[in-house]
């Protein structure tokens, strides 16, 4: 508990928790571990910023840059490595700020570069997060079947008559634990099955395929008539609600009212007003994002296993997280669950015959693919953001 609570005072003092990051130092004064600029350090991450926000320069071409300018990291380590450098252009730190439980709270070191520098660079670096092996199915986004853990990747170089050729395999981090099953996989042959699981989402079918995104578009226009009319109606009350509070407000100045009632009917105004500006707000935004993801989606799953063929492998992971909960390795084969409503293609749907008996159409018939419409219209959709 002292522990925590000294830890505690030293962020309300805009002290770091632990070691400072680099470009700063720990010193102590007066008995007290405080922070203070490390004026060489301080000149390289601000350097670094320079270098990748007006340079166009990647990360790989930052830490070069900063070698041939002959700026270190340290004395036993000159050279910065991606990860380093991923990480300081990440770092809110150098605004000034001081990370604590998950959250930044107002620091008291020197800030090293403007919030303006910090947020061109988080542009140009985008959603992407570093990796340092690069490795579609591992970090975590296949587990083992048999274990749970995590499965990981090493890659290969064999000697063939042609020269050297590389190879990626896959198997559980915990594969050799007592009693575990040492299968290790290609990722060729995960990338196999991964194709088929898009194969099961395409509709081969260019005429049904058209037909699918015809009626969603009459889904999403409808949908905006329903949105306009739903916005006229919250406009009318808030119209309204806002000139109840300008008589209400006139009758006050006028002393019609007193000053207690004044308060409490006002008060009841003024909420009302909120909510319905926030209702105005959103309802036409959700309503067409909504309806424009559910378009995107389904183009999404026509094209993916185009998009994944020429794709790398931080973009495989992100189509592979679009499309799926979670994939599992099991044995040598990698199953998945599928997200919604891309289950709807990939599994078919149930429907009732005329005894009231359960019937999975695995056909593209209109009336499974009518119903995929309608659900991929109101399903909410996730990570779709790319």
């Amino acid at each position: 508990v002292d522990v925590r609570e000294g830890m505690a005072r030293r962020v309300q003092s805009g002290f770091f928790v632990g070691k400072s990051p680099y470009g700063y130092r720990n010193v102590r004064r007066d008995g007290r571990s405080i922070i203070e600029t490390h004026p060489e350090q301080a000149a390289v991450v601000r350097k670094m910023f320079e270098l990748y926000a007006y340079h166009h320069h990647t990360i790989d071409s930052v830490g070069q840059a900063l070698q041939d300018q002959e700026m270190h990291y340290s004395r036993s380590q000159p050279k910065f490595t991606r990860s380093k450098i991923h990480l300081v252009l990440r770092d809110r730190a150098y605004l000034g700020e001081v990370f604590y439980k998950g959250q930044w709270y107002p620091g008291g070191h020197e800030p090293l570069i403007d919030s303006r520098l910090f947020q061109r660079v988080q542009a140009l670096l985008g959603a992407k997060v570093y990796q340092s092996n690069e490795l579609t199915y591992a970090g975590g986004l296949v587990v083992c079947g048999h274990c749970g853990r995590a499965v990981t990747g090493e890659r290969v170089t064999k000697k063939a008559k042609g020269g050297e050729r590389n190879y990626v395999y896959y198997r559980c981090s915990g594969y050799t634990a007592e009693g575990h099953p040492r299968t290790r996989v290609t990722e060729a042959h995960l990338d196999s099955h991964v194709l088929d699981l898009f194969a099961m989402l395409r509709i081969e079918d260019t005429r049904l395929r058209a037909w699918v995104v015809r009626v969603l578009k009459e889904k999403r226009k409808a949908g905006r008539v329903e949105s306009e009319q739903e916005r006229e109606r919250l406009q009318r009350e808030l119209t309204s609600a806002r000139r109840e509070a300008d008589t209400l407000l006139s009758m006050r100045l006028m002393e019609e009212i007193d000053s207690e009632t004044f308060k409490r009917k006002n008060g009841e105004l003024q909420g009302r007003i909120a909510r319905l500006q926030l209702a105005v707000d959103v309802s036409d935004k959700d309503d067409a994002e909504n309806r424009d993801l559910a378009l995107k989606a389904f183009e999404l799953s026509q094209a993916l296993a185009e998009k994944w063929v020429s794709a790398d492998a931080l973009t495989k992971r992100h189509l592979l997280q679009i499309v799926c909960l979670n994939s599992t390795l099991e044995g040598e084969s990698l199953v998945f669950t599928v997200r919604k409503p891309f289950d709807l293609l990939a599994n078919g749907t149930i429907f009732k015959n005329g005894r009231g008996a359960g019937i999975r159409s695995r056909g593209r018939s209109r009336k499974h693919l009518l119903w995929v419409c309608v659900r991929y219209a109101s399903v909410g959709f996730l990570c779709l953001d790319a």
